[in-house]
């Protein structure tokens, strides 16, 4: 029997199959073949090529998923920045437009069983904003980009500026509209005339108690005003002797390290890349008293931390982490207090006083020796 037709309605048939999208049950991620129908799979199961595929991802099967959870990642998060941008979306209607494309990485082969699952794994790696409402849950794409970045701030000081012309428009408008109709009053000028001049004299010779002699005329001043000459004048004298005990002026490097010293300390102590210990028995015995690096900071007091034993990524409040103290020699960072944000090498420590001195190496503060800094107030680094 010869080929048939390419125009009768079966070969058409057929490729219209081949072009559009097939079940997903059919479909073999390891060897990228789909299948058109339960039989068709089972054949594909049973044939040399797709056991050699199962002899490979069975010496490697972890790098097989991580290599096929992080294409699913990209491509996902690549179609949602373009289609969807930063607006709210429902992720099944993202996911729906993603498995539109034919060459899509199924979900089946990845590490998360469902939608649901990768969804809230992409709010806890801070990937995007995600909201569960009793309609599902909606995500929301973060663009970290640095020119995305860059161009919100500028549009943000435009809006600003903006605001600005036209709250000054507005005034000139209402200045214009007050003064229409009316004439602008300018200054009057007056001649300067003196009347009742009467002349004072003061006579120093006498004692302290009569320093200020009035003439027989009576001074427009009136005699409570001449009253107070006397106190005025010993009122100055002090004041002379006092500006004279002055201090001399502060240098700019005393001023910048008394502004230093009395800044506040903050409610927030977390950082990044900082190695701390988990104090919470909530998480049970494999966390608890385990050390982590502190990877991203979340609305300051929220933290993502890679557990260092095992490489779980758990997100914690700063009340269930306590910091590490090193030994003495190695690199610190300051979290609190007049020092915070600066590296250091730990040089000593005062079990006595829950301290440690700290050898500043990084800031305004370099090569000082610090003394007395709280165990609470730095970490030790990553």
């Amino acid at each position: 029997m010869g080929k048939p037709d390419s125009l009768t309605p079966k070969a058409i048939a057929n490729r219209m199959k081949s072009k559009g999208l097939q079940k997903l049950r059919w479909y073999c991620q390891m060897c990228q073949k789909q299948c058109r129908d339960e039989n068709g799979f089972k054949c594909h199961c049973m044939s040399e090529s797709h056991h050699r595929q199962l002899l490979l991802a069975a010496e490697q099967p972890q790098q097989f998923v991580d290599s096929f959870s992080e294409e699913f990642r990209d491509g996902f998060l690549g179609l949602l920045r373009r289609r969807f941008g930063t607006e709210r979306v429902h992720n099944n209607v993202a996911y729906n437009e993603y498995i539109r494309q034919r060459d899509h990485l199924h979900m089946n082969a990845t590490r998360w069983e469902t939608l649901t699952d990768f969804t809230k794994w992409l709010g806890r790696e801070g990937l995007c904003k995600v909201e569960e409402t009793p309609k599902g849950w909606y995500i929301r794409y973060i663009d970290r980009d640095p020119r995305a970045v860059l161009r919100q701030l500028q549009l943000k000081k435009k809006q600003r500026l903006d605001q600005e012309e036209e709250t000054a428009r507005y005034i000139e408008e209402q200045v214009r509209r007050g003064l229409a109709g009316k004439e602008q009053e300018g200054p009057v000028f007056t001649e300067l005339s003196r009347e009742n001049e009467e002349r004072v004299t003061f006579d120093f010779n006498k004692g302290a108690g009569s320093s200020a002699v009035i003439t027989s005329k009576i001074s427009p001043l009136g005699p409570s005003a001449l009253a107070t000459l006397g106190p005025v004048a010993s009122l100055k004298r002090k004041q002379s002797s006092q500006s004279s005990a002055v201090p001399k002026k502060k240098s700019a490097l005393e001023e910048i390290m008394e502004i230093e010293m009395k800044s506040s300390r903050t409610a927030y102590w977390l950082q990044p890349e900082i190695i701390v210990k988990i104090i919470t028995k909530k998480l049970g015995d494999k966390y608890y008293k385990k050390k982590g690096v502190v990877k991203e900071v979340i609305d300051g007091s929220t933290a993502v931390v890679k557990m260092m034993h095992s490489g779980d990524k758990l997100k914690l409040d700063q009340t269930h982490l306590e910091t590490v103290i090193p030994a003495p020699g190695k690199r610190i960072l300051i979290l609190n207090g007049s020092y915070r944000g600066n590296e250091g090498t730990l040089e000593s420590i005062n079990e006595k006083a829950f301290s440690a001195a700290v050898v500043i190496e990084t800031g305004p503060f370099k090569g000082h020796r610090v003394e007395g800094i709280q165990y609470e107030d730095l970490s030790k680094l990553a």
